[in-house]
């Protein structure tokens, strides 16, 4: 960490941007919007934090204040509270942004910080869904006498989005690990995650069996929904067993994956948000629960069923030799 403080201090300039593109994910999966608006402000927070010896996962858990405060503002039906709830947002994605930039720069990688990260968006969205049905059951004339509609609506929605989010970032990870290798990627197995859960002991380290235990059961389930690249990984380990992947195969898996990166990113978080912020301004919340189970899940379906075509194509070339 000093030395890359030292390089930015005789580097100047030159030492700021190098440092900014480290702690950059890859340009790969990158959105474009991310790019122009929140990894600048997300990076600014992160050099303001590295100085200041504050962690990431304490930036982490100031995003759950915020996103939780900006899911309040949009209780009220007065578009000015409103605004100050996109505000509220849009302050903690940068803070999102930023936790995972220092992390990337001072190497404090972490279960708990995979947690958190993931929990914190959660949060958020708990929040906005609940006070949107609050709202809806108070102000629209049909919510009012179906109010379990909205709230069947939020709950399905609330669903699916842990869903779509988990499995964008399941994609980008596996992504990665073909782009800066397995140490740069935050791709795991859950088959090592569980004997790092057996090594620990319930009396003795409760808080990071506990942890272990989620972190373990959220990377299960996404294993569960690709049969086909956990296939693929498995014939990985066997036809590569020291972990050296030739490159003419991770340039093969990058060219057919990166395609997929642009769903990946619209499942996060800002094709999301604008979502949300239309409803908002036109006055119909419960529009951006359609668009979840519609449109987002359509895309997810999509998705999955792409990548898993790319996984078989790949595992049929391990099997016949050709890498």
């Amino acid at each position: 960490m000093s030395s890359e403080k030292n390089t930015e201090n005789n580097g100047g300039l030159k030492g700021l941007r190098e440092s900014y593109r480290a702690s950059l994910k890859s340009s790969d999966t990158e959105e474009a919007f991310d790019l122009i608006f929140y990894r600048p402000i997300g990076f600014a927070w992160a050099i303001l934090c590295r100085r200041l010896g504050i962690r990431p996962n304490a930036i982490t858990i100031a995003s759950i204040f915020l996103g939780v405060g900006a899911g309040i503002m949009f209780y009220f039906n007065n578009l000015w509270l409103n605004v100050i709830g996109m505000f509220l947002l849009v302050w903690a994605n940068s803070f999102d942004s930023a936790d995972g930039q220092l992390a990337r720069l001072t190497k404090q990688y972490s279960p708990l910080g995979r947690i958190l990260d993931g929990l914190s968006g959660d949060l958020w969205f708990i929040s906005i869904y609940v006070c949107i049905c609050l709202r809806e059951v108070q102000t629209s004339p049909f919510f009012i006498l179906y109010p379990a509609l909205i709230w069947i609506m939020a709950s399905l929605a609330g669903i699916c989005h842990g869903i779509q989010a988990a499995q964008a970032d399941y994609y980008r990870q596996f992504h990665l690990f073909f782009v800066k290798g397995a140490e740069l990627s935050e791709l795991d197995s859950s088959d090592q995650l569980k004997e790092k859960k057996a090594a620990l002991s319930w009396r003795k380290n409760f808080f990071p069996k506990l942890i272990q235990f989620f972190y373990c059961s959220y990377t299960i389930a996404q294993e569960r929904r690709t049969p086909t690249m956990q296939a693929l990984r498995a014939q990985m380990r066997k036809c590569f067993p020291d972990g050296k992947i030739p490159a003419a195969f991770s340039s093969e898996f990058r060219r057919l994956s990166k395609p997929l990166m642009k769903y990946t990113n619209i499942l996060s978080f800002n094709t999301r948000c604008f979502a949300l912020f239309i409803s908002i301004f036109i006055k119909m919340p419960w529009i951006y629960f359609a668009f979840e189970l519609t449109f987002m899940n359509a895309l997810l379906v999509y998705m999955m069923w792409r990548h898993e075509r790319i996984c078989a194509r790949l595992l049929k070339d391990l099997k016949d030799g050709k890498y």
